[in-house]
């Protein structure tokens, strides 16, 4: 069960997610384009990982 400050902190975030896609138009390329200019302008550090190679599974033989 979650708490009730879980909540209040889940409503929160929700709040503010549709406040930026309302004052956006809801526009997806604007909503993202935003989204990296604020992950940007924070000069916080981002890790950028190349995509990862998918790896052949074996098949099982039926016994």
């Amino acid at each position: 069960m979650t708490s009730k400050i879980d909540d209040e902190i889940v409503e929160e975030i929700r709040r503010r997610r549709q406040a930026h896609a309302e004052s956006l138009g809801y526009d997806l390329k604007r909503i993202v384009e935003d989204l990296q200019r604020q992950e940007k302008d924070s000069g916080t550090p981002v890790v950028k990982r190349l995509p990862r190679t998918p790896q052949a599974i074996p098949k099982r033989s039926s016994a």
